[in-house]
């Protein structure tokens, strides 16, 4: 039995930089490069990286809320593209990483909710007004509050009004691009048990957006680690927090805080920069900062393979 929800084969979203009198396009921003990945059905799957390296594009992308440059993206089996992306829009939704910014300031939480249900002509009004008051029910909030605006809530409590409106159209797959970083460390707890708590009564599936690798411990059930537009490594959680291969995954690892004060960990300091996305390095892309790098990384682009048990990574030396 096939368990693939979301499959992507050599996604790629480039990004056109125009400049001159002409404004005619120079260079490509190479946000996406060559992507593979399988999300199977009712897990977490957590997308990690450094700010920049193509993680929000990702998902957006396969959302068509970027419409790909190249490649493949298929839901549940089916190949999506602009035409066929509509019949299963509902089915995919999205949580932005801040809570006031992606909700209208003029519309009530009710009008909020509602609207995706509204626009895909999916129930008549006053089914809309009940289902509204059961989802802000749902994510703990109270139903008598659909009258009241944004600005009227905490952080916490509208990222869980964000949270209902993606659920108002019965999805499947949701998107949650760093969901907990705007918000304090005691509201982040109860958010991510809401997350975990709405996966088990409701079977969803998520792809988890983060730079913060607690937060992808605790909730993931298998992890991918982007740089610079690609997938360097990938592995279930519990396997990669035991050993990393790729020397990239090392270096973000190593600064994880260890909360007893006794124990150190000797963290990997990258040298230079992150290279610019509109010309990126040959060979291994990650080479110009590699504190192992041989002559064959700046040459030869490492190859995509299995170095244990579903343990995946792109890397001459990865072992």
């Amino acid at each position: 039995m096939d368990n693939k929800l979301v499959e992507t084969k050599r996604l790629k979203k480039y990004f056109p930089l125009k400049g001159g009198i002409s404004g005619r396009t120079k260079k490509w921003v190479h946000a996406v490069d060559d992507v593979d990945l399988v999300i199977n059905k009712g897990e977490t799957f957590g997308l990690v990286g450094e700010s920049g390296c193509g993680k929000s594009t990702l998902g957006r992308t396969i959302l068509f809320l970027h419409k790909p440059t190249e490649g493949e993206i298929r839901f549940e089996g089916t190949p999506l593209n602009e035409p066929t992306i509509q019949t299963v829009r509902s089915k995919m939704q999205i949580v932005f990483q801040d809570p006031f910014g992606s909700l209208n300031p003029r519309m009530t939480v009710g009008d909020i909710i509602g609207r995706p249900m509204e626009i895909h002509g999916i129930r008549p009004a006053e089914e809309r007004r009940k289902r509204t008051a059961a989802l802000l029910n749902e994510v703990g909030l109270n139903p008598d509050h659909v009258n009241r605006y944004p600005h009227e809530f905490s952080g916490g409590q509208r990222q869980r009004i964000a949270v209902a409106r993606a659920l108002s159209l019965n999805p499947r797959f949701i998107i949650l691009d760093e969901p907990t970083s705007a918000l304090d460390v005691s509201v982040q707890a109860q958010i991510l048990n809401l997350f975990k708590d709405l996966q088990e009564k409701l079977g969803l599936t998520y792809l988890f957006i983060s730079h913060n690798l607690n937060v992808i411990n605790h909730v993931s059930d298998r992890i991918a680690v982007m740089y610079l537009g690609k997938i360097v490594e990938e592995a279930r959680t519990t396997a990669l927090f035991l050993k990393q291969a790729h020397p990239y995954t090392q270096a973000l690892f190593s600064a994880i805080p260890i909360p007893d004060p006794k124990l150190k960990r000797e963290k990997i300091v990258l040298p230079g920069d992150i290279p610019n996305p509109t010309n990126p390095p040959s060979g291994c892309r990650f080479h110009p900062r590699c504190p192992v790098a041989i002559p064959k990384c700046a040459v030869e682009e490492p190859a995509w393979r299995e170095i244990s048990s579903r343990h995946w990574a792109a890397c001459h030396l990865a072992n």
